[in-house]
Parts: C-alpha cells; structure tokens; sequence
C-alpha cells in the first residue's frame, strides 16, 4: 500500500514534468522565427591627408557646434 505523501509527490513530479516539456515546446516552435542578422557594411574610410591635419568640418562636428551655443 502506498502512502498518501508518495502519490502527491509522483503527481507534483508529472504535472512538474508536463509544464517543462509545454515550456519547451513553445519556445521551439518560435526559434524559427527567428531570423539571424545580416552584418552591416561598415563605411568605407576616407583616405588620410597628404599634408596631415585631417581636421574636416562634418556634419557630426556641425551639430556639436550647435549644441555648444547659448
């Protein structure tokens, strides 16, 4: 005869056991979904200087000016 404890405990471990392999399943089912991204190409650089420097006035270099302002 079994005991009163034992038969929960087996009962926890399949409903334990059910939920895992539905957690499972669902994400199974969405990693196709997924789709892997394609690498960005980076920009290609400009050449260095002849004379050194290299200083330009950007667009990037525009905006900071901007914000610099009172």
């Amino acid at each position: 005869m079994k005991s009163k404890s034992s038969s929960q405990l087996s009962r926890r471990a399949v409903f334990a056991g059910v939920g895992t392999a539905g957690a499972v399943a669902a994400v199974s089912s969405a990693l196709p979904l997924v789709k892997p991204q394609a690498p960005v190409a980076a920009a290609p650089a400009k050449p260095a200087p002849e004379r050194g420097g290299g200083y330009t006035l950007s667009e990037h270099v525009q905006r900071y000016y901007k914000t610099t302002r009172i």
